[in-house]
């Protein structure tokens, strides 16, 4: 099926609100073995019409999100009565409710709360527990293919597509689809030596879509097949790229090194100068990060590294800040300061300014601390914007702790 997704509001336009409709929609959909085929978002107003009109000739199934609330910006039923060639008629039930529901708030059964009960004559209702407007739903005929008008805000757009929408386009779907999806994130490499050793072993695989995005600290490989086929692909990517495949699944390379130290029962500590607790944040994103993490520093200035880390004001001024003897031994002053059972230190050159001949801008020491092990340092060089620099760094960081727990060469 040809399924389409138009998303109404100006305010998506105008850049201030997310849409995150997409990505919840085609979310519920792959399931099913459906895909958009085609998503537009367009401002509030008679835009509905021309976008409808394009879409009705194209697909089999439309979705549409937004219009339905009681403001004069709000058309999106009028405008479908009005393409369908059907009057509107008030659902009484949906009536009761929105007046109910004002009512408990103190507010008044107006022309525009009336308005969000009208219903395209041959339309279903969808109740929404959450609000006001309801769903409305065309199964398909008169030349029309099924099509959903659904409110937009989130909560109450989530809950009805579980309890309403998916049991509908189930049906029309004929059941739930045989494919799934499946994500595997590497480190440390670029898409397209990813591609170039990875496609051989993959082109092998008959049925199996193959999918490649870079990200600005990670590239992600996407396969989409019959469960047989994606344990081939599972099998290829170890043999390929057995240290690098951080995961096979689409976790993040924090939600990796999580699961990691909840498995051995350990602690970390990072001492972070250029990536300004970067480190901290991404592991604290993750639930449960309160199991692997007691204490982080962040040690900008090189008084800060030497009174709480205790590195060494000879070393500073010797070797300077960025350097693989000061990143050790942050790594060993947060180790032993936290008395977690491994220490990170990151120092670096974000930009844009600050660099040199010796040390560029992008140049990053990174060290990996483990009770009773061998310090680990490694050199960075992200030559890219701030906030991108800060990002690889903290990955790489992230991925040298892992290797380090996996016995993996780093």
């Amino acid at each position: 099926m040809r399924v389409e997704l138009i998303t109404t509001g100006t305010e998506l336009l105008l850049g201030r609100t997310l849409n995150t409709h997409v990505r919840f929609v085609a979310e519920s959909l792959f399931p099913l073995g459906l895909r958009l085929q085609r998503q537009m978002a367009i401002p509030d107003g008679d835009g509905i019409r021309q976008a409808l009109e394009e879409s009705f000739g194209r697909c089999d199934l439309l979705i549409v999100t937004g219009g339905l609330g009681p403001t004069s910006d709000d058309v999106t039923r009028e405008i479908t009565a009005e393409l369908f060639g059907c009057e509107l008629l008030l659902h009484e039930e949906s009536a009761a409710w929105i007046r109910s529901y004002y009512e408990a708030r103190g507010r008044g059964f107006d022309a525009g709360a009336r308005r969000q009960a009208m219903v395209p004559r041959g339309f279903e209702v969808l109740p929404n527990p959450q609000g006001t407007a309801p769903g409305l739903y065309f199964p398909g005929g008169t030349g029309h293919s099924p099509l959903f008008l659904l409110p937009g805000p989130p909560r109450e757009l989530y809950p009805m597509f579980a309890a309403e929408v998916r049991p509908r386009i189930e049906a029309l779907a004929g059941g739930p689809g045989g494919v799934e999806c499946r994500e595997w994130v590497f480190a440390g490499l670029g898409e397209s030596e990813l591609a170039e050793r990875l496609e051989p072993a993959l082109a092998g695989i008959e049925g199996l879509e193959v999918g490649y995005c870079a990200g600005s600290s990670s590239v992600r490989l996407r396969g989409i097949g019959r469960p047989e086929l994606l344990e081939k692909a599972d099998a290829a990517v170890a043999e390929t790229f057995p240290y690098q495949a951080a995961s096979s699944h689409g976790e993040t390379m924090e939600e990796v090194v999580v699961g990691l130290l909840k498995q051995r029962g350990e602690w970390v500590s990072a001492a972070e100068s250029c990536t300004g607790g970067l480190i901290a944040h991404r592991l604290t994103n993750v639930p449960g990060a309160s199991a692997v993490l007691g204490m982080s520093f962040v040690t900008y200035a090189n008084e800060a590294k030497s009174r709480l880390l205790g590195v060494s004001e000879a070393v500073l001024r010797e070797r300077g800040a960025v350097s693989p003897e000061v990143a050790e031994a942050m790594a060993r002053g947060c180790l032993a300061a936290s008395g977690a059972d491994w220490g990170l230190g990151v120092t670096g050159i974000a930009g844009p300014s600050g660099g040199s001949a010796e040390k560029p801008v992008g140049t990053v020491w990174i060290a990996v601390a483990g009770k009773g092990l061998p310090t680990v340092v490694r050199q960075g060089f992200f030559p890219v914007d701030r906030e991108t620099f800060k990002m690889r760094a903290s990955e790489k960081a992230l991925d040298l702790l892992r290797r380090q727990m996996l016995g993996f060469p780093s």
